[in-house]
């Protein structure tokens, strides 16, 4: 009968401990990061039928100092994005890296995103939904969401007259789980 109940208590304190070990692990934590930077058309081929932009972005937020270096496909879309009256695209394909100052890595992936060019201003709206793949350093083992939201200006275009580089500002916004103890706003470091 004392077994039983040693037992039962033995079990129950692992379970309670796993239970909160886990816990301590699913951290998420809400990121706002704003930015500027270029992106440029490179010869790159992603994707059949695309054309493959490189972006490189540096910036400030919840996450502290960071760099972003990013790849992806843009080409057709079925639809127009919500409220586009304007030429639109789609962003099919690609992956980034953001850097941080304590040089950890955030890696992430294309989800899908869409532009809409509004020709009065000479200026497209771009959104970009990202799945977060992990990274190095405090973002080992990370998961989550991020939707990047810019405006992309042209600042050059190629012999076809189509923009070749274009600045790129807005901001980065989701959430990010990641292991305990890394709670602490790099600000503050």
């Amino acid at each position: 009968m004392k077994t039983a109940i040693v037992t039962r208590a033995l079990v129950l304190t692992i379970l309670m401990l796993g239970l909160g070990a886990a816990g301590a692990w699913a951290q998420p934590k809400h990121v706002r990061m704003t930015f500027s930077g270029t992106n440029v058309a490179t010869t790159i081929n992603l994707q059949p039928n695309t054309v493959t932009d490189e972006v490189h972005l540096a910036g400030r937020g919840s996450l502290g100092p960071f760099t972003f270096r990013e790849l992806h496909a843009d080409g057709g879309l079925a639809a127009p994005p919500s409220g586009c009256l304007g030429p639109y695209f789609g962003v099919l394909k690609g992956a980034g890296v953001l850097q941080f100052l304590d040089e950890s890595l955030l890696i992430v992936s294309v989800v899908d995103g869409s532009g809409c060019v509004d020709l009065a201003t000479g200026t497209a709206a771009l959104i970009v939904n990202y799945q977060v793949n992990g990274g190095t350093g405090r973002f080992a083992g990370a998961s989550g969401t991020l939707t990047m939201k810019s405006t992309l200006m042209p600042v050059l275009a190629n012999a076809a007259n189509a923009p070749a580089l274009l600045t790129n500002t807005g901001r980065f916004e989701g959430s990010i789980v990641r292991p305990a103890g890394d709670d602490q706003d790099e600000d503050e470091q």
